[in-house]
């Protein structure tokens, strides 16, 4: 999931400083789990702008933002209350916010900072696992990214900084070379860790990324 963070209030109302009205759009999924969009998110907001002297003409809480069909097409089921605004504050990720963006002539506002692509450890505390880096090698090295989880980005390791199974960055940290091998050891596939990992296709992480899936 997209894990994201709600920006400052300080900041929200300076991007929205001559804007009298405004519609709020929040995300049911990602922005929904962080915290940081969701129905619970969206009263708070508009307290917090009501209290700073805005006019709130409505809000909506998306099923997914990203979904830019979708985006369109709740929001045309809003239409009055998203025409009496002078502003639209979306409490999305970035990919949410541009959503909405292209589908109205409105001035669009992110309410949220998009961080990482993350996992989900408990309620509340999220890792990032994965890069997008577009050239998985997951199945060599354990279901373990190295590419992720190693400070380096090494792609064989581990480095001249371990020191007993940690990581010199951070002596808590286990080196996630140490884990690649334990784990492949424990799974008795430790003879992955004799072949050498090409240097990566940086090519496939090329921006912006598409996607066609065909029919």
């Amino acid at each position: 999931m997209i894990i994201s963070k709600q920006k400052p209030l300080s900041e929200i109302l300076s991007a929205l400083e001559g804007s009298a009205r405004v519609f709020l759009i929040g995300c049911a999924k990602c922005a929904t789990v962080c915290k940081a969009g969701g129905e619970e998110e969206i009263w708070q907001m508009q307290e917090a702008l009501t209290a700073a002297g805005k006019e709130i003409t409505g809000s909506i809480v998306i099923d997914e933002a990203c979904h830019m069909l979708r985006s369109g097409r709740d929001l045309r089921s809003k239409k009055e209350m998203v025409e009496e605004a002078d502003a639209l504050l979306v409490l999305a990720c970035g990919a949410g916010v541009q959503s909405v963006s292209s589908g109205t002539p409105k001035k669009t506002v992110a309410g949220l900072d998009t961080l990482f692509l993350g996992n989900i450890r408990r309620f509340g505390q999220f890792e990032q696992k994965c890069s997008l880096c577009g050239e998985c090698i997951l199945t060599e090295t354990g279901g373990i990214c190295p590419v992720t989880v190693c400070p380096k980005g090494l792609l064989n390791g581990p480095c001249g900084g371990m020191d007993n199974g940690h990581c010199e960055t951070d002596p808590e940290a286990e080196c996630v070379w140490y884990q690649i091998h334990e784990r492949l050891q424990s799974r008795g596939a430790v003879e992955k860790l004799r072949r050498t990992v090409p240097p990566k296709d940086f090519s496939r992480m090329l921006k912006p990324g598409k996607l066609k899936i065909e029919k």
